[in-house]
């Protein structure tokens, strides 16, 4: 998603209609990508096998090397093949007169898990095929870290892409650590009886509110890259914490285009969740209870994203940092905690209303197993 961001920048600002330049712009983006997918794909493994030490009380060593070796390989190759993909949109949109800012960002966010998660599932069960094999999940995690240098030579020949190899880590790895505790609520709440059938609302609820937070964070971007320079902020947006009403309620771009993707989140959700009750049946809740309260999660949690979008950009861009680097990374992550968190709270609410409404009162709480 920040390379699609930045390459939407790069795009709309003129930095790719010279094919040298193009050239060049492309190949140390999408090294820089390659490099922090195969670090980024080490710490999140690190991170799964700590996370399931803590909650379920122990560390199979066995399976160390398997589990880093199937991140390291997914992780590089999803990347290579998104960044790919972004690259075509991208010069395509930019050739068509499209704005890239509007479809490159949202794609990458939708297929990225699915992408992602079938490359994990194909890789892990050939890891697994191969247990006997003890020096392959070690000689392919060392292979791929090898390649490191090739990467960081060819990012640094673009000057915006060394300085993100020097800063641009930190946002990524803190996007993960909260990405995280958005995965222990959901792994606490999958067992209890109150939270049936979350697992299948919580994708799509994260997914619309990182879509378009992204899609918000990328057109401010390109506003400030197009019309100020690194640190420098423009009149209107000098304040740092902005009136909210500001952020939706005026007549400038961004918050137009602010109320635009606002208007977007029940329709969208609503259709989402008729795709779901088609695909799992009687299995989804159907009750009015639950369908208000889950459009209402969905529209506080977009509305605390966009205006954290404003926030966060005119904060890094003071900071002369690049907000399409920067800023994403959190707001995704911060956009996966808030989503799992409004949707735990919304059935929780809606098994206490359906219990109240029950004439026995409310039903008996089965906890499942701890």
């Amino acid at each position: 998603m920040t390379l699609a961001s930045r390459l939407s920048t790069a795009a709309n600002t003129g930095q790719i209609d010279d094919p040298k330049e193009k050239h060049r712009v492309i190949s140390s983006n999408l090294a820089l990508v390659q490099l922090q997918a195969t670090v980024v794909g080490l710490l999140a493994a690190m991170a799964a096998l700590l996370l399931g030490a803590a909650t379920r009380e122990g560390l199979d060593l066995s399976k160390v090397a398997l589990l880093c070796a199937s991140s390291v390989i997914t992780a590089f190759l999803a990347a290579f093949a998104l960044g790919v993909l972004m690259v075509c949109i991208v010069v395509g949109a930019r050739k068509l007169g499209l704005n890239p800012d509007n479809i490159a960002t949202p794609i990458a966010a939708s297929l990225g898990d699915l992408i992602t998660l079938s490359i994990l599932a194909v890789v892990s069960s050939f890891f697994y095929r191969h247990t006997d094999s003890w020096f392959l999940s070690p000689l392919v995690c060392l292979g791929l870290v090898a390649l490191t240098p090739l990467w960081v030579v060819i990012a640094k020949r673009n000057p915006p892409i060394t300085k993100i190899l020097k800063f641009g880590w930190v946002p990524i790895v803190l996007a993960m650590v909260i990405s995280s505790f958005g995965g222990l609520i959901l792994s606490r709440t999958l067992s209890e009886q109150p939270y049936e059938g979350m697992a299948v609302f919580t994708p799509v609820l994260c997914g619309v509110g990182g879509n378009l937070v992204a899609i918000q964070t990328s057109r401010i971007s390109t506003h400030l890259h197009t019309w100020s320079t690194p640190g420098v902020l423009p009149p209107q947006m000098k304040k740092f914490w902005p009136n909210p009403c500001s952020t939706f309620c005026t007549s400038e771009a961004n918050a137009r285009s602010a109320r635009i993707l606002l208007l977007l989140v029940v329709p969208g959700h609503l259709m989402f969740y008729y795709v779901i009750c088609l695909a799992e049946g009687p299995s989804v809740t159907s009750s009015k209870s639950f369908v208000v309260l889950y459009l209402l999660a969905g529209l506080v949690q977009v509305t605390i994203l966009l205006y954290l979008a404003e926030v966060t950009v005119r904060l890094t861009w003071h900071q002369a940092l690049d907000p399409d680097s920067h800023c994403i990374p959190y707001l995704t992550g911060l956009g996966d905690l808030l989503g799992t968190g409004l949707l735990a709270l919304c059935f929780l609410l809606d098994w206490f209303l359906r219990g109240r409404a029950e004439p026995g009162g409310a039903s008996e709480w089965a906890p499942g197993p701890p």
